[in-house]
């Protein structure tokens, strides 16, 4: 992994062009406003375009957007997260573009650290801030899970699980459109090599676990069936180097240098083959074309004033 980058200044004058966000939205009126609140706050004029994509949408996630001054809403009626960061990326025109989860209240100090990171001849492609893996409240089943997951050395090496991914413009150039997956972070993974990428330690988002234990099953059946997906369409696509699953990092490094960690690991073992075996049945008719956790969007009160 390349060496971390410094953080960027607080309050830097406004740059000669805007970083842009774009944000694919899929009923997200809950989380919506706390995310576009914690990204424009303190940011200079000029120094951020948001473009928000609200996609299949049947609550009031574009009318949220709406309210925050100085973002851009684009509405498609297909719901597909692929589809509306395709969307985005057309009306967007700055750099870096940042691909943002509209339940991530990321800040704007974090735009600027990312690019930074990315400024200069010769740097790295692509950066990701770090993550902090909320547990506070979760049962012990999900904490124990979250105790082995967060210290895989996939989620320090990789792209995925932070919902947060900024791209330079020469990054941005290494593909056409996104391709029609649900593991779009991974696909992302999979077309940087490790010098081309950095990890910015001196900021994080923050990501929900799961609320409950069923959730988190529900959670990993997608993952596992969206990542499956993913590594079937590169054998035959032109996709990059799709990182093979590893089934034995947990205990590799993970439990042989933490032994305390041994009853977690268990519980770990379950989940993970729980959900396994789930994601190798066909997915239920109708399924959602949207993957994610929609226990985890706590309700924003701004989301419902008139």
């Amino acid at each position: 992994m390349e060496p971390t980058s410094p953080a960027s200044p607080a309050s830097p004058a406004s740059p000669a062009s805007p970083a842009s966000v774009v944000i694919a939205a899929h009923d997200e009126e809950a989380v919506l406003g706390q995310c576009l609140r914690a990204l424009t706050a303190g940011a200079a004029p000029g120094e951020l375009e948001v473009v928000v994509v609200a996609n299949g949408c049947t609550d009031r996630t574009a009318e949220v957007a709406r309210r925050v001054p100085g973002v851009r809403v684009v509405e498609v009626a297909r719901p597909s997260k692929t589809a509306a960061l395709n969307a985005g990326d057309r009306v967007a025109t700055g750099f870096p573009r940042i691909y943002l989860d509209a339940d991530i209240p990321a800040t704007v100090a974090t735009v600027r650290a990312l690019r930074a990171a990315l400024a200069g001849p010769g740097g790295p492609l692509v950066a990701v801030p770090g993550r902090h893996l909320v547990v506070t409240g979760r049962p012990w089943p999900v904490r124990a899970w979250s105790a082995i997951h967060r210290r895989l050395p996939a989620f320090e090496e990789g792209l995925f699980g932070r919902g947060m991914i900024a791209l330079s413009e020469a990054g941005r150039a290494r593909f056409t459109t996104f391709p029609e997956v649900v593991a779009d972070d991974l696909f992302l993974d999979a077309i940087f090599t490790a010098g081309e990428r950095v990890q910015v330690a001196s900021v994080a988002t923050r990501v929900e676990a799961p609320l409950r234990t069923a959730d988190l099953l529900r959670r990993l059946e997608r993952v596992r069936r969206g990542n499956a997906t993913l590594r079937a369409a590169g054998r035959t696509q032109p996709l990059g180097t799709v990182r093979p699953a590893d089934r034995t990092a947990w205990l590799r490094h993970v439990v042989l240098r933490r032994p305390w960690l041994a009853p977690a690991a268990v519980v770990y073992l379950a989940l993970t083959a729980t959900a396994a075996a789930a994601a190798r049945r066909p997915a239920p008719a109708g399924a959602a074309s949207w993957g994610r956790d929609a226990t985890t969007r706590a309700a924003d009160p701004s989301a419902t004033r008139g």
